[in-house]
C-alpha cells in the first residue's frame, strides 16, 4: 500500500453561513492541493468534506496518515462512527456525509491524528488560509 499524507481544514462565515474546505494529499515528493466550499453550510460538514474529498481523489487503496484540527472529524472517525452505524445514525448530525465518508474510505487505512489549529503547522495553516478564502469567495458571490 501507498502511504499517503493528508491535511485538512474547513471554515464557515457564520454556522451555518458561506463555507470553504482544503485538503492538501501528499505522496513522496507530491503535493496535491483540493479546495471547494458551498454556499450555505456549516463549520462541520466543510472539515467533513474536505476528508471525503481527498479520499475521492485517491484512485488505489492506500495507508493514510490524516492530520486534522476538527475533534469532531478525527473523533468521529476513530470513536464514533462504529456506534453510529450500530445506531443507523439515528440523531447523527450529517448522516449523508458519514455514509459518503464510509464508502469513500472503505479501502483504505487511515491513523487520525490531531494538530492543534492556529499553531503554526504550515500544512494546517495553508489549507486553513485557502478555505477561509473559499468560505469568503461564496460569501461574495451571495451580495
Amino acid at each position: 500500500m501507498k502511504k499517503v499524507e493528508i491535511f485538512t481544514d474547513g471554515s464557515s462565515l457564520g454556522n451555518p453561513g458561506p463555507g470553504g474546505w482544503c485538503a492538501i494529499l501528499r505522496y513522496k515528493n507530491h503535493e496535491k492541493i483540493l479546495k471547494g466550499g458551498d454556499e450555505h453550510t456549516t463549520n462541520n460538514k466543510m472539515e467533513l468534506t474536505a476528508v471525503i474529498e481527498a479520499l475521492k481523489a485517491l484512485k488505489e487503496p492506500c495507508e493514510i496518515d490524516l492530520y486534522a484540527d476538527s475533534t469532531y472529524v478525527l473523533k468521529g472517525i476513530s470513536e464514533w462512527l462504529g456506534n453510529w452505524i450500530k445506531k443507523d445514525f439515528k440523531n447523527v448530525k450529517n448522516p449523508d456525509l458519514w455514509k459518503e465518508y464510509l464508502r469513500y474510505s472503505q479501502p483504505h487505512k487511515i491513523n487520525t491524528i490531531w494538530v492543534k489549529g492556529h499553531s503554526g503547522h504550515r500544512e494546517n495553516e495553508i489549507c486553513d488560509k485557502i478555505a477561509k478564502e473559499e468560505a469568503s469567495r461564496r460569501k461574495s458571490a451571495d451580495n
